[in-house]
């Protein structure tokens, strides 16, 4: 008689430890809810000022190989530079990678240009005269004038263009914009990342369609 009662003490001791750790558990968890989620922003919306090529120009393929991008800027966070110090953007970030966007927004600059140039997506089966290489080497808010006053957002890329039938590069240039954000809020500074970022990719198409055709 006294081995079963010994098991359902040690069944109801159980039970009430399970119970417990729930209730503890329950009480951790109830804690996250209340922390104010990361606004989301992007850059990439605002399309550039594109040359009108004259038509019938012949159109080639360009293929955009992997884009190198400043590690410290490459993630999804805001990065900014005052001095030697860096520090990302408290609760507000890039609503994908930097690289994710600057791709894409590459992407739909070419598609609006009415240039000979044409990127190939790479899961297309298309001829490809030429590869495209960058290297996004600064991407950041410049606090140069103290943290109280609007930042300078600087882009900074470099590119090359390389014949794919003679693996001759036919063309090498860096390329750069600066632009100093309205204001020092958040969404004025994402504002001024756009705007950078159109300037810079107006320059790179243009640049592209010269080389191509020479």
């Amino acid at each position: 008689m006294i081995a079963p009662q010994t098991t359902v003490l040690k069944a109801v001791t159980r039970g009430a430890m399970l119970a417990a750790a729930a209730s503890l558990l329950a009480g951790c968890i109830s804690l996250f809810p209340h922390a104010e989620p990361a606004q989301l922003y992007r850059f990439g919306a605002t399309m550039p000022q594109l040359q009108v090529m004259a038509s019938g120009a012949p159109s080639f393929g360009v293929f955009l190989a992997a884009t190198g991008f400043d590690r410290a800027a490459a993630g999804d966070r805001i990065l900014t530079v005052r001095g030697t110090q860096a520090a990302y953007i408290k609760d507000a970030r890039w609503v994908t990678s930097s690289v994710g966007l600057f791709d894409s927004a590459l992407q739909r600059a070419f598609d609006a240009s009415q240039g000979p140039a044409r990127l190939v997506d790479r899961a297309e089966i298309a001829p490809i005269d030429y590869v495209l290489k960058l290297d996004v080497r600064t991407f950041e808010a410049r606090y140069d004038h103290g943290q109280a006053a609007s930042p300078t957002i600087v882009v900074e890329v470099h590119a090359a263009l390389d014949r794919t039938h003679d693996r001759i590069v036919v063309g090498d240039r860096s390329f750069k914009a600066a632009v100093t954000a309205s204001d020092n809020r958040v969404g004025a500074i994402a504002e001024a990342f756009d705007q950078a970022v159109a300037r810079i990719l107006g320059e790179l198409v243009a640049w592209v369609d010269a080389r191509g055709e020479g």
